[in-house]
Formats: C-alpha cells, sequence, structure tokens
C-alpha cells in the first residue's frame, strides 16, 4: 500500500544506508524497522510485575501486614 509518511532527516538517510548494504529497497527497511518496533512494544505490554507479597524481614517496616488491607489503609492514611 501507497502512503506518504515524513521522516526526520537523518532518519531517512539511515534507512538509505541500510537498503543500500543489505540489497533491499527503503520501503522493506522502513516496513522491517517498524514492524520490530510494533513487536517490542507488544512485548512491553505483555510483561507481567510480580510484587513482594512475603512479609520476609528487612523487606517491609515494621507494622506493615499485606494481608490486612484495612490496617495497611489506616497506616498509609495516618502518615507512618
Amino acid at each position: 500500500m501507497r502512503t506518504t509518511v515524513t521522516l526526520a532527516t537523518d532518519l531517512l538517510a539511515e534507512a538509505k544506508k541500510r537498503a543500500a548494504r543489505s540489497g533491499r529497497t527503503v520501503s522493506e527497511v522502513l516496513e522491517d524497522a517498524v514492524r520490530i518496533g510494533f513487536e517490542r512494544h507488544a512485548e512491553a505490554e505483555r510483561q507481567e510485575i510480580h510484587l513482594i507479597t512475603d512479609p520476609t524481614p528487612g523487606v517491609l517496616l515494621p507494622g506493615v501486614d499485606l494481608n490486612n488491607n484495612a490496617a495497611l489503609l489506616d497506616l498509609m492514611e495516618s502518615g507512618e
């Protein structure tokens, strides 16, 4: 599909260099770059976040119990 895109001069120059070195067209180089960018973004969205919820000594402040939401809220609201 044909479309018009505005690129920074340095990006277009780099795409032309890579195309010449690899024997591909600028369009192919740009298409690959966009695909890689989309894949990296999708990977970042899929990453899981692991929270430490085990009250290991030295990890939580004294009096913090992650299993007691009400007490945790009271502690946070008290500013201690």
